[in-house]
């Protein structure tokens, strides 16, 4: 027998738990009904006892699933976005100033720092006149997320079915203007039309704008123009030369730049039906049109009211004053220029033709184009003079090369105004010898591979430091002398340039190319000599070292 516990369910034995085993399985497989809850709905027999088993503090009696279902009572509710709510200005108007309003409107509804009236001199406060109504502070809807970012919430779509009102009504105000207009213009057109006294060009001109033109059809009830792409008398491009070799015809511009009637060698291009699109815009009258299209923009750019296709006319008058007076100032200049500088003689030389046709050389060719008689010209290498020896010399100035600065190679001499003194002036190491023969050390041995010679060389450069740290070590007096020296020698190299005015700065290209690398005296000369601005005793010091 079950027992029941008053903190719980009731306690079950095993052989009702046997028995409840059972039944799950018959109802599993179909032989027994399955369960319903409260709702006469069946529950599913597969699904499990943890999820079909309500927790004993819901006190729920019966098999059911509401525990398994969103409760009621846990489900936020939220305001319609359509929900309208009042907003604006009330027709409520104070009389006094009221505690707590606004200083310089008046309103009740919020603070001088939030007003959007323009800020008075005196305000409402201290006038007690002139208050602003007050606005409705209107009570903000629940929304849910969507509701938060919808741009649309509170808006009235009435105010928007004022709108479309105006605007039929503006529509409805254009359609009675042009059917006003209308009626004007057939009114005219038919008085026009009575006038027995009409000439014969105004008859002309009046029946010009309502015909059409070739191969074109306007329909007024459209108002569009309809064009046909050429008439039946025309033929096409590409039909006049069926040959694939023939000029090239562009499908998508429908142009053929080319002549495609070559063939017709004895006939002018003029005599031909078609010559080519390259003809006809080089031919008549097309490059004039051009230049005044060129005049036109350009003098519209500056500002000018002239436009070739609204006013040929004018366009063509300027364009020919202008040229006038373009060749009038190029005379005025050229005569101008003349008068100041002379030479009105070389004007009057023959013309190229002449100069350049005739010459007094004979030149005489072969088949092949070697010379059989005559020199043959002697083209230029180069647009500067060359072997121009000046002031002596027997080389040019750059051929020689010393302590950053060029001169002469046949005489030593670096200023390049100077005169040629001769080889003799070349004595010690800048006099010229004779190459001398390589000293076997510094002969690289080809049989051996380059790791092993590069490999040697760092082994006897740690060896020769090892060395010398060691010599320094025992005898530390012979490295204090040496850097002592160094030092001095860097004093002195200090005050001569101090002397001389030399700044490093200003020192000339490759003028250290000379110099070796640092030895360690020197490097640490140079880091006792550093200034180290961080140091608090940089500036101090009893001695100078």
């Amino acid at each position: 027998m079950s027992e029941t516990r008053e903190d719980g369910p009731p306690k079950k034995s095993r052989e009702d738990y046997r028995k409840q085993k059972e039944l799950d399985e018959a109802r599993k497989s179909g032989l027994e009904p399955a369960e319903q809850d409260e709702f006469g709905v069946d529950i599913n027999p597969h699904i499990p006892q943890y999820i079909k088993d309500s927790p004993w503090y819901l006190q729920m009696e019966g098999p059911t699933l509401t525990h398994q279902r969103i409760q009621p009572e846990t489900v936020k509710s939220f305001d319609d976005v359509s929900k309208l709510y009042q907003k604006g200005l009330t027709n409520k108007v104070a009389t006094k100033f009221r505690k707590g309003a606004c200083t310089n409107c008046g309103a009740i509804t919020h603070k001088k720092i939030d007003c959007l009236e323009k800020p008075r001199k005196i305000g409402a406060k201290w006038t007690g006149r002139d208050f602003a109504p007050d606005e409705h502070i209107p009570e903000m809807p629940k929304l849910d997320f969507e509701g938060k970012r919808d741009r649309w919430i509170g808006y009235d779509t009435a105010t928007h079915d004022e709108l479309l009102d105006e605007f039929a009504k503006v529509e409805k105000v254009k359609q009675q203007l042009k059917a006003e207009s209308l009626n004007n213009n057939e009114r005219i057109r038919q008085e026009t039309e009575s006038k027995s006294d009409s000439d014969a060009e105004d008859d002309e001109y009046k029946y010009t704008e309502q015909a059409n033109m070739p191969g074109t059809k306007f329909d007024n009830k459209k108002r569009q123009t309809v064009r046909n792409l050429r008439i039946r008398e025309d033929t096409a491009k590409y039909l006049l030369n069926l040959d694939t070799n023939s000029a090239h015809y562009d499908p998508k511009s429908r142009s053929m730049r080319d002549n495609p009637l070559k063939d017709l060698a004895h006939k002018k291009p003029s005599e031909l039906s078609f010559s080519g699109e390259n003809f006809v815009r080089s031919t008549g009258q097309v490059k004039e049109i051009a230049k005044l299209q060129l005049f036109a923009w350009d003098a519209a750019e500056r500002g000018s009211n002239v436009h070739l296709q609204a006013e040929p006319t004018k366009a063509a008058l300027l364009h020919k004053e202008y040229s006038k007076r373009k060749d009038e100032f190029k005379n005025e200049v050229s005569n101008s220029i003349v008068e100041k500088y002379g030479g009105k003689e070389h004007l009057k030389a023959p013309p190229r033709e002449l100069l350049l046709s005739t010459t007094e050389e004979y030149v005489e060719y072969s088949r092949t184009g070697k010379i059989i008689k005559g020199q043959e010209r002697v083209v230029p290498k180069s647009k500067y003079q060359e072997d121009v020896y000046v002031n002596g010399h027997t080389s040019v100035y750059g051929s020689y090369f010393k302590s950053g600065t060029w001169g002469y190679k046949c005489c030593g001499a670096l200023q390049k105004q100077a005169y040629c003194t001769g080889a003799a002036s070349r004595t010690g190491a800048d006099a010229p010898q004779a190459a001398a023969e390589p000293e076997p050390t510094n002969q690289v041995d080809r049989s051996r591979p380059l790791i092993e010679i590069h490999q040697e060389k760092m082994v006897e450069s740690r060896k020769q430091k090892k060395q010398k740290a060691q010599e320094d070590r025992e005898n530390p007096q012979a490295r204090e002398e040496r850097l002592k020296k160094v030092l001095a020698q860097l004093d002195a190299k200090e005050a001569a340039e101090k002397a001389e005015g030399l700044d490093e700065r200003k020192r000339k290209y490759n003028s250290m190319i000379e110099d070796k690398g640092p030895t360690e005296e020197e490097m640490e000369a140079w880091k006792l000599r550093k200034h180290m601005a961080s140091d608090p005793m940089a500036n101090y010091s009893d001695e100078k070292r």
